[in-house]
């Protein structure tokens, strides 16, 4: 049950009636979302259910254990079970088989170690990477004594499997949900129409520039870039670029939209990332729940910026190549986060050498959002392609000098602007915007929301695609 399905369209207006029918009693709307929650997961594939229980019920009892225990040392030790039984439980469902192949690949046989050559056929459970690095968050947390140890094990499992955010995130922390649970919840019409028109943008994010970018231009070209010619595949890059963003960021505002709908205000996720100046400000921008989380959990803790030049540089580098592998279990999102990793770095030495100015002027500034998009779209490459191999042909052919564009259709060329205009109009537009929805009679809303469907009816794609970022 996708998010931008007519079955969830209907799964959350029932769930919303039931919910503020009983929002008074705590433990009635705890048990609503829940049962919605599980409800919604199951629809995808139940048994990872078991698996999350399993983890859930380890993580409780070591919180309990560190809410308990006044010795540092101990507490020192159950949060690292925690981490060390998360990493595995990711290790085992999403990484073996990669393991397998690399060892398979590496190690000689005249080694003499028996490696399976049978793949493993796990199940990879639909949102593992965001369900692992919220729960580690939540422990560390504990740990820290900023978030609470006192909730109960319904309220620990509910914050783990919230169905607006289960399956793609953001990654929340316990201060955004789980330490509001106890709050009787509010929700005014404004807010309320607000969060409709949330939803709608992210509807037409997902549905209409995204599927027509990647049904249009983006899957046949990487499909078979031979068969295109070089301005096509530099457009095809692009394209993927900002279908990417769209969906995503649709995903987020849907995921914003529904939390809201039930009184929870989640922080953005996105922040107009392509118009970022450099790639540490990039990174500043887009998928902020992801990047404040490797900073706060992985690279702070790593040192870094208060140790040596060459040891920041290290965590730099550290920090983007498993930022790329927590994307999928294939070497190259390593070498795309290996190389984001090296630029980071390199940046971050220019900015040693020569310092970084007060106010660049317009044409520093255009330069640089001129050369970080450049270096997004030509990684994105590597991160779209089937292998290594596809990537390196698809570079291959961008640069053979092939003539011919016919292949991009008008509607894909205009989409293409309609992705980069309302990337960079700014963002007062969409609150000018949605405080105009707000203050329409609710039945002018309604039919609104009517003609915006048919009209995504009419120019998204057919087949219902999902998000790109349920692989992950």
């Amino acid at each position: 049950m996708l998010s931008h399905s007519l079955q969830y369209v209907v799964f959350v207006i029932a769930v919303f009636a039931l919910y503020w029918a009983v929002h008074r009693h705590f433990w009635p709307r705890m048990l609503v979302l829940l049962v919605a929650s599980v409800y919604f997961y199951a629809a995808f594939t139940p048994f990872p259910l078991l698996i999350f229980l399993v983890g859930v019920t380890v993580d409780h009892l070591l919180v309990k254990g560190m809410g308990r225990s006044q010795s540092q040392g101990v507490r020192k030790l159950l949060v690292t079970l925690s981490i060390v039984s998360n990493l595995g439980l990711l290790a085992g469902f999403k990484y073996l088989e990669l393991l397998r192949k690399t060892a398979l690949e590496l190690v000689p046989a005249s080694w003499g170690l028996h490696i399976r050559e049978a793949p493993f056929d796990l199940i990879l459970p639909v949102g593992l990477s965001f369900y692992v690095f919220q729960a580690i968050s939540y422990t560390v947390d504990v740990y820290r004594g900023k978030a609470s140890a006192g909730h109960s094990f319904i309220e620990h499992l509910l914050y783990m499997l919230f169905f607006p955010r289960v399956v793609s995130g953001p990654i929340i922390r316990a201060s955004e949900l789980m330490e509001r649970f106890r709050d009787v919840p509010t929700l005014t019409p404004e807010d309320g129409g607000r969060a409709m028109f949330r939803i709608a943008v992210g509807l037409v994010k997902k549905l209409v520039i995204a599927d027509v970018l990647g049904s249009g231009i983006v899957d046949p070209v990487f499909a078979a870039p031979e068969k295109y010619a070089s301005a096509e595949c530099v457009v095809a890059a692009i394209a993927y670029t900002f279908e990417l963003y769209y969906d995503f960021s649709g995903y987020s505002d849907i995921a914003l939209g529904v939390a809201a709908l039930f009184g929870f205000k989640f922080p953005e996720n996105f922040n107009r990332p392509y118009l970022a100046k450099n790639l540490g400000e990039f990174w500043n921008r887009w998928h902020m729940s992801l990047s404040t989380w490797l900073r706060d959990y992985l690279y702070r803790p790593l040192g870094g910026n208060r140790v040596s030049k060459p040891r920041v540089l290290f965590n730099l580098m550290t920090v983007m190549v498993l930022g790329g592998l927590w994307h999928g279990a294939d070497w190259r999102f390593a070498v795309w986060g290996g190389v984001h990793g090296l630029a980071l770095g390199l940046t971050r030495c220019w900015e040693w050498t020569v310092g970084k100015p007060e106010k660049p002027g317009v044409p520093r500034l255009a330069v640089g959002m001129l050369v970080t998009f450049t270096i997004v779209v030509l990684t994105r490459v590597v991160f779209r392609a089937k292998n290594m191999t596809d990537a390196g042909e698809f570079y291959v052919r961008m640069m053979e000098g092939v003539p011919g564009i016919a292949n991009v259709s008008p509607l894909v060329w205009g989409m293409l602007a309609a992705a980069v205009f309302f990337h960079a109009v700014p963002l007062k537009l969409y609150t000018v915007t949605s405080e105009l929805f707000v203050r329409m009679p609710v039945p002018v809303r309604a039919v609104a929301l009517i003609l915006l469907g048919l009209g995504i009816r009419h120019l998204s794609a057919v087949e219902t695609r999902p998000y790109v970022y349920l692989q992950f």
